[in-house]
């Protein structure tokens, strides 16, 4: 007469099944993963123990994603793509992406908080990542509750995640470390260098957010190139101190969500933007991911100031009024790619005067800046040619004549060379 397993053996009876999984989906063996999945959907073991094996398979995956250095907030874009590219409702996109969001909650239970990146934890707490469950039903139980799911879709909705974790995500180059992966060994700075580099950050910022909060372009033109001089001046001092002592931290990797829509003129801002800070960055169409190679003090430099002229480009775009041709058309969404691209390329234009500015202050003082900056230089350019040697460059056709007017016209408007006295920080 057989006999009814215990707590113990029933989840090693699960792991061993949600194990066979993982290996099917690893060696692309579609059958395989299909015919466990369903003797898991049949079981007759206890469910809870069935329930934690499944969670804990799903940590693994996250683990295993995380490991080909995807991130946090770079898995949740993706997955949300992935979802509507597929023909999901958004309702199934929604709770897939909060399932992952709770699976890397629970697998960062397993790693020392002191030892995580802090722009790890930043990711963290954008997606509100937190262990919510309690009590004796286990996750995937209460996951199901909270969101009017039955068991079933629940693991259905952990299988595909797991599928998707494993089979449909490329490789990344590394872009900070990940969990459980060993730090960037970086030279050793003052506690003053750190204040002093956060004291300027934090002014930065400061000025970046005036020029967004403001109506009147005369201002935000002002704050903008404010936060820009002090962006390459910042850059300067660095480059400067790394040549007088020999040593340096070398350029780093950094990636930014390019969020839908009007994806390409996004993506080109990113890319003048860093550009002009010294910076190279790729776009990954795709993915909807733009990597950025540069020294850390310009990287910190492209993400703000991208972030901040992204809001204003929007803010301006959204206020143009396209007006319908002479055949009565009013095509907006032409009307604004149109608008973001002339507005980026412009924007790219004026950052880069602004800095040749800064480097010609800095030179006439006095200072051997060129082959200081022609060093530089050459080390980001090389970084990218070997992480990127088989890049290719695309163009796109502007098709609509009044957005890039009207666009163009806005980043005049916004226009960042440093002519007149500017407001104090």
């Amino acid at each position: 007469m057989p006999t009814t397993p215990t707590a113990a053996q029933a989840r090693g009876y699960a792991d061993r099944m949600l194990v066979e999984i993982a290996a099917a989906l690893l060696d692309r063996d579609q059958r395989r993963y299909r015919v466990v999945c369903e003797q898991v959907y049949a079981s007759t073991l206890d469910q809870r123990a069935v329930d934690d094996a499944v969670s804990h398979a799903l940590e693994q995956a996250v683990q295993h994603a995380w490991n080909s250095n995807w991130r946090p907030v770079e898995l949740d874009h993706t997955l949300r793509r992935f979802a509507a590219r597929a023909g999901a409702p958004k309702s199934a996109g929604n709770w897939m992406a909060q399932l992952l969001t709770d699976v890397t909650a629970g697998r960062m239970r397993v790693h020392d908080p002191a030892a995580v990146d802090p722009r790890w934890t930043a990711e963290l707490s954008v997606l509100d990542a937190t262990v919510w469950w309690t009590g004796d039903d286990g996750h995937l139980a209460q996951f199901g509750r909270r969101h009017s799911l039955d068991r079933l879709k629940v693991l259905g909705g952990a299988f595909e995640l797991m599928r998707w974790l494993y089979q449909e995500l490329p490789p990344l180059e590394r872009a900070g470390h990940a969990p459980g992966s060993p730090a960037r060994q970086r030279r050793a700075t003052s506690e003053a260098t750190d204040g002093a580099d956060r004291r300027m950050l934090d002014r930065i910022r400061a000025l970046l957010a005036k020029a967004e909060s403001t109506d009147f372009p005369e201002e935000a033109e002002a704050f903008t190139a404010k936060a820009q001089q002090l962006m390459a001046r910042h850059s300067i001092d660095h480059a400067l101190v790394d040549a007088a002592s020999g040593m340096s931290d070398g350029p780093e990797t950094r990636r930014i969500v390019i969020a839908n829509p009007y994806e390409g003129p996004k993506a080109m801002l990113l890319q003048v933007v860093a550009e002009a800070n010294r910076c190279r960055a790729l776009n990954f169409k795709d993915l909807g991911l733009s990597t950025i190679v540069g020294f850390g003090p310009d990287l910190d430099a492209v993400e703000m100031l991208y972030t901040s002229l992204l809001v204003q480009a929007i803010h301006a775009m959204t206020a143009a009024n396209p007006r319908a041709d002479r055949y009565g058309r009013n095509d907006v969404r032409s009307f604004r790619q149109a608008f973001l691209s002339a507005y980026a390329h412009r924007i790219g234009e004026r950052l880069t005067e602004v800095r040749e500015e800064v480097d010609a202050e800095v030179a006439a003082a006095g200072t051997d800046l060129v082959p200081v900056l022609a060093a530089r230089s050459e080390a980001v350019d090389t970084a990218f040619e070997d992480l990127f040697p088989h890049r290719v460059s695309r163009t796109s056709r502007i098709a609509n004549a009044a957005g890039w007017a009207s666009g163009r016209a806005a980043a005049d408007r916004a226009e960042l060379a440093v002519r007149n006295p500017l407001p104090a920080g």
